[in-house]
């Protein structure tokens, strides 16, 4: 059986094509190197360097003919959606139309997409299920957002199946503090750096922090379960920025230097996603907890300074 990952030279991808090798399956990869890294390719994968909204797209699908595709490439920056939002859009729904049509004309049986919990917005309830309401409050929740409509009617109209994950807070080995980076490779990477730490805020600000291996088991499982659904891919449990630095600091064994600044405009202050669906679903609930992760995350670092 054959699975293509696009974007599967960055930091979730490449996790899920090593998953999808050691599963079994025959991996090819696209991805435009514009955040991925080459290295990161597992080498037992075909490469393809190329973005989804080429028109190239579709002559590797037709080369590789592939059972599935896991759809992880993206621009993934806020900040980038709102200097460059048609960028944005091209890349994030046009690129992903464009994978859709090479699909269904080459005999993919599945797509397995990867959204994002910002498509929800400020958040009305806690913890945020599937079913509320959709407010993104960015040019990138909202072009993660319209593929699922396309993922629906490419499978009403052409038996397509798909699944589709909104993930919460994604760490793990391989996020780059610099490009794509979340709160906890940006705290690692200073933390090992021996530099001060900057929370904006008081630090009692919550998020879903799920660690990368349970994210690409997610994409694995979703090529044989969880047809047709839309499913949040989180921990169900909500950490405070403050509760993450403690957990860092016991991992390292000591004290990390840490500096408060005034809140961000526009920064949601607690959040957290309800998994139910996906553990009933799909059969997949997270195995790391929030210390495990972050412990193997700094191992990894500090091998590789």
């Amino acid at each position: 059986m054959k699975v293509l990952v696009t974007g599967g030279a960055g930091f979730v991808g490449s996790h899920i094509v090593d998953q999808a090798l050691e599963a079994g399956y025959e991996v090819s990869v696209i991805d435009d190197l514009s955040t991925g890294k080459k290295g990161q390719v597992n080498p037992y994968a075909s490469f393809y360097e190329m973005n989804i909204a080429s028109p190239d797209v579709e002559r590797v699908i037709r080369q590789e003919m592939p059972d599935f595709i896991i759809h992880q490439a993206a621009q993934s920056s806020v900040p980038i959606s709102l200097k460059d939002p048609i960028g944005d859009a091209t890349t994030n729904i046009i690129g992903t139309v464009n994978l859709l049509e090479a699909a269904r004309r080459h005999g993919v049986r599945k797509v397995v997409y990867a959204s994002s919990a910002a498509v929800y917005g400020e958040p009305q309830y806690m913890g945020i299920d599937e079913v509320h309401p959709k407010q993104p409050l960015s040019p990138y929740g909202i072009s993660k957002y319209v593929p699922e409509f396309y993922l629906n009617a490419y499978h009403h109209l052409y038996g397509l199946n798909y699944t589709a994950f909104r993930y919460a807070n994604v760490y793990g080995e391989r996020q780059d503090p610099k490009g794509e980076g979340g709160v906890v490779s940006i705290f690692v990477d200073r933390a090992l750096a021996g530099q001060e730490l900057t929370v904006f805020g008081d630090g009692e600000q919550t998020r879903d922090f799920v660690y990368v291996q349970d994210v690409a088991r997610a994409n694995i499982m979703a090529l044989a379960g969880g047809d047709n659904e839309i499913l949040n891919i989180s921990t169900n449990q909500k950490t405070s920025v403050n509760q993450l630095i403690a957990l860092m600091e016991e991992a390292l064994g000591s004290k990390l230097a840490v500096k408060y600044e005034a809140p961000r405009e526009g920064d949601i202050m607690h959040s957290y996603l309800d998994n139910t669906s996906a553990t009933e679903k799909l059969g997949w609930k997270p195995r790391y907890s929030l210390q495990e992760g972050l412990t193997k995350t700094l191992r990894f670092y500090q091998v590789s300074k």
